[in-house]
């Protein structure tokens, strides 16, 4: 009987072990799978399972690219993400800033193509965070784009990251935007560009582009607030098409406020330069990043092929570049652009047709 007690009690011991230990296991569970909403992001359009070529040979570095997409040149965004996607085998997700009535395109793009298997986030910009900070002429209003003033507000685009790639919808990549990510920064920097001066491209002689290779180009060095400065006017530019951010540093310097502080300046003193070479979106960056910021390896941002309709570049040049960009007038989706083919590769046709349309009546016009 002392035996069947003793064993009896090792059964119950035995019992209430495995009991505990099963609501141990519960409560992991529970806390599991409380946290773990995909990356962190609210709302995630769509976030599949790894696909097989990323099982195969993994990279769990997770990558954020942030990409601007009009409805008009939705298409370019298309083939940009398409490319950078195919090129690489690390945990891209791509965060594609839109307007209000382009998501609805956007997600039917993706979602009915071989798209479908991207990591990404669909964000609505607001362009009311741009009152006061625009001069917009009435009688160009159409032309005014607020997208191109996304990149000024990386942290709130992207809030969990802590470093992240912008790149515009006029790219190609055709290397892992792996090691675009892994640039390094200078202490105290919170951005690399390509800087013109020292660009490939800018050993080329570009007609059409207008004075991109300097400040005096964006900047007016007539006025006393540029002069008080004391930013040399022969200062190298840089192109803020395709830049490396690190958002920690980003947010401690504030540097979006600085952006606005330089925005809202020009509107009442116009300090851009009258013959302003690029978008309106440069000459506040060229200010806040002057001489504190780092560098892009140039073959990561090889431009201008959008300046005119010619080849500037040799097919050996183009095909060893890492990233191809089609900034100046003339882009790849109209056909008219200088290497057109190369886009057209990583092109996806709109299944909706939408697109397509507009690159019809885009090439009908440029015939003319």
């Amino acid at each position: 009987s002392v035996n069947i007690s003793i064993l009896i009690v090792a059964v119950v011991i035995f019992l209430l072990v495995l009991h505990h230990n099963f609501l141990s296991l519960s409560d992991f569970l529970k806390r599991e799978l409380s946290d773990s909403s995909p990356l962190g992001l609210q709302p995630i359009d769509f976030i599949p399972a790894a696909p097989q070529r990323l099982i195969d040979e993994r990279n769990d570095k997770e990558i954020s690219v942030v990409i601007a997409a009009s409805d008009e040149r939705l298409g370019g965004a298309i083939a940009a993400m398409n490319s950078i996607y195919h090129h690489t085998r690390s945990n891209v997700v791509f965060h594609i800033v839109t307007l209000n009535g382009t998501a609805d395109h956007l997600r039917l793009w993706l979602s009915g193509t071989a798209l479908k298997n991207m990591r990404y986030r669909i964000l609505d910009f607001d362009p009311r965070v741009l009152e006061g900070k625009v001069q917009v002429d009435p009688q160009k209003a159409d032309s005014f784009k607020p997208l191109t003033f996304a990149r000024f507000y990386l942290p709130s685009l992207v809030p969990h990251a802590e470093k992240v790639i912008y790149v515009d919808d006029d790219v190609i990549v055709q290397d892992d935007i792996l090691e675009l990510y892994n640039t390094p920064l200078k202490p105290g920097h919170a951005a690399a560009f390509s800087d013109d001066c020292d660009s490939t491209t800018s050993k080329v002689a570009v007609r059409g582009a207008g004075n991109q290779y300097n400040y005096i180009g964006f900047l007016d060095y007539k006025k006393e607030t540029i002069r008080k400065l004391a930013m040399k006017a022969n200062t190298c530019s840089f192109n803020p098409g395709v830049f490396v951010a690190n958002l920690t540093e980003w947010k401690l310097q504030n540097i979006t406020k600085q952006l606005e502080k330089w925005m809202a300046l020009n509107v009442v003193e116009e300090l851009y330069s009258k013959t302003l070479a690029g978008s309106i979106t440069t000459p506040p960056l060229l200010i806040v990043f002057y001489k504190q910021h780092s560098s892009i390896d140039p073959m990561w941002n090889v431009r201008h092929l959008g300046s005119s309709a010619g080849k500037r570049y040799s097919p050996q040049f183009v095909k060893a570049a890492k990233l191809l960009h089609w900034n100046g007038h003339f882009k790849p989706w109209g056909r008219t652009a200088s290497y057109a083919e190369v886009w057209e590769k990583w092109y996806v046709p709109d299944p909706t047709g939408k697109f397509n349309l507009i690159r019809r009546h885009s090439e009908a016009f440029e015939a003319k």
